[in-house]
């Protein structure tokens, strides 16, 4: 009986012993299967990972990748490649910045260069270190068009200009460097404290006269000087330009040219004897230095003040000079371009 019990417990035993070793089998297979199956799926998103890397184009990639270096060296690159009208003067030491060319602020940052051309025109302006407007430049002058431009009643582009300090004076001008009739905008980098007859009426009128007349100039080139680092007042100006191949230079100080020439006795209002040549027909000169035809490009008898500073002569021309006669003194004071 007893042996019979122990041979039942060793086989129940046994039986428990061989669901206990297949259930650890099963367990184990499962596990098997579900790191398997782990597996292959980060295999399956490595590979789709890889693969969708590998349909986009190598140039898209590089070119992505790329864009945001090489866009500034572009624009390095172009910005170095403009070169000032002479060749004289290095653009890359000073920052560009846009302004827009109806800004009245009548401030300005220094060391900066600024395009105030309107429209698509390009003239660039410079300020050294204290602000100061010191030179403009531009390789063509295109004079204003009301057909393509956006020009006001007045022939303005903007209703006002740049409140540059030293403006508020009476006697001073907010006076363009590049006027609009020559294409040139309002704001700050464009605009100095001009005296106002100087700007209106005297030698920065003049000179834009003659720009006008000729229909434009080429290698525009201003330099304004100051007497200090304080002042936005300058004190002296030099133009340079072009016309019809022939160099031009305009210079003058910032003071009131009346006052200038009734210091010189120019303007006193006495008309002088004119002098004996008016029996010399039009064609003719007194010498070889006195031919019309040279001074006269368009030949149509008379001379503009235009011809007349391309030609090399100095304003004004007085009563006294052998060109006198062939030009135009609408007021009859015995100067002209004074």
């Amino acid at each position: 009986m007893q042996q019979k019990w122990y041979q039942k417990s060793w086989g129940v035993i046994l039986l428990l012993l061989s669901l206990l070793i297949l259930l650890t089998s099963c367990s184990q297979q499962n596990n098997t299967e579900i790191q398997k199956n782990t597996t292959q799926e980060v295999s399956k998103k490595i590979a789709t990972t890889v693969e969708s890397k590998k349909s986009i184009p190598d140039d898209e990639t590089e070119k992505t990748t790329s864009e945001s270096v090489v866009n500034p060296s572009v624009s390095a690159t172009s910005t170095s490649t403009i070169t000032s009208v002479n060749g004289d003067f290095d653009y890359n030491k000073y920052t560009l910045i846009v302004v827009d060319g109806g800004d009245m602020s009548g401030y300005r940052k220094p060391n900066v260069r600024v395009d105030v051309g309107f429209g698509d025109r390009e003239y660039w302006a410079f300020t050294n270190e204290y602000g100061q407007l010191i030179r403009v430049e531009a390789k063509n002058i295109i004079l204003q068009n009301p057909a393509t431009d956006h020009v006001l009643s007045s022939g303005r582009y903007y209703s006002d200009e740049a409140n540059v300090p030293g403006t508020e004076s009476p006697t001073l001008d907010q006076g363009h460097v590049i006027a609009d009739s020559l294409g040139g905008v309002s704001n700050a980098y464009n605009i100095t404290p001009q005296d106002s007859i100087l700007n209106r009426y005297g030698d920065q009128a003049y000179m834009e006269k003659v720009i006008r007349d000729a229909g434009g100039c080429t290698d525009f080139v201003a330099v304004i000087q100051y007497p200090n680092t304080e002042t936005q007042i300058p004190s002296h100006y030099k133009f340079t330009y072009k016309i019809q191949g022939r160099t031009i230079t305009d210079e003058f100080d910032n003071v009131n040219p009346d006052e200038v020439n009734k210091n010189l006795g120019k303007t006193t209002g006495t008309i002088s004897t004119p002098p004996k040549t008016d029996n010399v027909p039009a064609a003719e000169t007194k010498n070889s230095n006195e031919d019309v035809s040279k001074v006269d490009t368009n030949h149509n008898g008379s001379v503009t003040i235009a011809e007349a500073k391309a030609a090399g002569f100095k304003m004004p021309i007085t009563r006294d000079s052998w060109l006198y006669k062939y030009m135009d003194d609408r007021d009859g004071d015995g100067l002209v371009g004074e």
